[in-house]
Parts: structure tokens; sequence; C-alpha cells
């Protein structure tokens, strides 16, 4: 394969496209040379952004902005007028097989599915469902188009100016250098992955109690409401971070944090990937072998066997008993054990 402009057509979720970094990097290291892009939905760009492995990053938000036919062919058009000679199909929707055969590249390698067979030049057969960690599930095609394959961790660029603006963050909130610092992320995409509020209000009351942490919570802007529920069950100060930073700020805040506290999601994955301290990892209805944190040497997993098939995808489950299952007091014995002052 004599590649000299490459597209990677990445995937949706923050976590996942976290995993893809080793895709990305291993990729480069076969074609050291190589012009390489990746395209991403808008919600995933800070993931990928100033990654010294990518020459380019290509917004497709096939939801919003690219929803319509019209915007499709516009993107399709944008896409052939780069050239690209080869892409590496990490999604395995028709549409984005289809949008790469009408911007006529030539070599499209990704997964084999009856629908869209006739659109890739190189059929990769999928391997068993869950029976690989995303990190490998994206690696695996690569190097079954013949790709050398030399490691697979995760990776997330954070800049001076995003440790800068976390020090002030943190400085204004009243949060000294030396103080003991938890950060919470109790949000996530899938409700049935989540801790109960109730849960996480406890935890971060005997947090600022028993071991006197400053305990932030984090999350979008949609969170904010949830975060001030969690306070509103307390009565220590909860510092609320919600909609205040960016992803690339909260690789930064992750990395200053003595303890950063997370269901499976993508702050957790950031966290992990920037090599925070210490992390304690709520894990429920997903699999830590489809999509713990890689490598886990600073991870803490607590997951309880219920009875249920795992990884459960069932959605509006009645009563979440994989998440309630994990206490209190569980989360606060792993403190005991592994707190960093």
């Amino acid at each position: 394969m004599q590649a000299k402009r490459i597209l990677i057509f990445n995937v949706n979720w923050l976590g996942d496209v976290l995993f893809s970094t080793a895709v990305i990097r291993n990729i480069r290291r076969n074609f050291p040379d190589s012009f390489i892009a990746s395209v991403v939905p808008s919600r995933c760009y800070q993931i990928l952004k100033d990654n010294p492995q990518l020459d380019e990053i290509i917004i497709f938000d096939e939801r919003d902005r690219h929803r319509g036919t019209l915007a499709k062919l516009n993107f399709v058009k944008l896409l052939k007028s780069k050239r690209f000679d080869t892409v590496f199909l990490l999604h395995r929707s028709f549409s984005r097989a289809l949008i790469s055969r009408l911007a006529g590249i030539p070599q499209r390698f990704g997964y084999y599915t009856k629908k869209r067979g006739f659109l890739l030049t190189r059929k990769i057969k999928a391997p068993k469902a869950n029976s690989l960690h995303r990190i490998d599930y994206y690696l695996n095609i690569i190097e079954k188009a013949g790709l050398r394959v030399e490691d697979r961790y995760t990776e997330f660029f954070i800049r001076e100016d995003d440790t800068e603006f976390v020090k002030k963050f943190l400085n204004q909130q009243g949060i000294a250098k030396d103080d003991f610092l938890v950060v919470i992320s109790p949000a996530g995409n899938w409700l049935e992955k989540r801790w109960p509020k109730e849960y996480w209000a406890d935890l971060a009351e005997r947090l600022a109690s028993e071991f006197k942490a400053k305990v932030l919570i984090t999350g979008a802007e949609q969170d904010i409401k949830l975060a001030q529920e969690i306070q509103g069950l307390m009565k220590s100060r909860l510092y609320l971070g919600c909609g205040r930073l960016n992803l690339k700020q909260l690789g930064a805040l992750a990395k200053r944090a003595d303890l950063f506290i997370s269901a499976d999601t993508g702050p957790l994955h950031i966290a992990n990937a920037v090599g925070a301290k210490k992390i304690i990892a709520l894990f429920g209805p997903t699999s830590l072998d489809i999509t713990g944190p890689y490598p886990g040497d600073n991870v803490v997993i607590l997951q309880k066997d219920v009875g249920c098939k795992i990884p459960c995808y069932l959605v509006n489950c009645k009563d979440n008993r994989c998440m309630k299952a994990i206490s209190v007091e569980d989360v606060i014995e792993k403190v005991k054990l592994h707190k960093v002052p």
C-alpha cells in the first residue's frame, strides 16, 4: 500500500474517538510522510485537536449540519477536492462508506456488512460481537489491511494555556494547590450508566467532611441541573464546574486532581489518557473488556455482579440495580486505600 493522502472516517462518541487515537498513531508510524486527516462530529473535535499525528480534522455532523441530502453531497464534494487515495472506515455505517465511494477515494477499508460490502475495496470480516476491546476493534481494521500495529493506548493532548486556565479557575473557586481535590463526573449520555444522584451527594458530603476534600463536579451545560440537585442534597459545598470547562480544560483539571471519580463515560477516558493520579471508575451495564479504561494502571474499578448479562444494552432499565449495587461505602473504602495526599 502506497498511501499518500489518508482519511480516517471516525466514530461518533467521545470515548470511542479517544480509543481511535491508537489507530491514528499506528497509521502515522506506517506512513510517516503521508497526509493524514480524520473525520469526526463537532462534539468530538477537541478529542483530536492538537494531535500531532494528524494534518487535518474534518467535521461531519450527520444529524445536524450535514443532515440533508444536499449537505451530504456538498460534503462529498469537499472530500473529493482533497484527493484522498485511502480511507479507513472505523464507523460501520452505510452512509460513510457511500460518501467515501462518491468522493472517489480509490482504497476503502472497513468492516464488511451485507448492505455496504459492495462499497468497500477491502472487506474486513468483523470480529465476534463484544469479543474485543474497542481499541483492538479499531486497530483490527488497519492490521487486517496489512499495517503494522506496535502499541495500543490512548492519547489526549492539552496545552499550557489549558493548564493555566484550570489554575486560575481553581484559584477563583478558593481551591489551593495543596488542597485534596476530588473531581466527580456523574453525568453521561446513557442514563443506565449513571450512579444515582443521591449516592453522589452522599459520597461528596463524606469526602468533604471526612477527608477535608474540595469536591468539584464536572459536566456539560445540560448537566448543570443535575449538579444543582446533587448540591441541594448536601450540607458541604460542592464546587460547580458544569458548563465552565471545555474538554481540553477538563483534561487539565483531571491531571491536577488528586482523585477522579466517574462512571463509564468520555471524561473517564480523558482522565485516564492524561495520566490522572488516581481514578475510581464505577461500572454497571458495560463491560471492562470492551470499554474499560486502558491502560488501567492508575484506575480502580468498582463493578458488582447482580446476575445480569454484561454488557447489557437494555434501554429504560426499570431498576438500574447494577449501578445501585455499588454503595457509597464501597467507594469510600477505595478512597481510604488509595488517597493520594
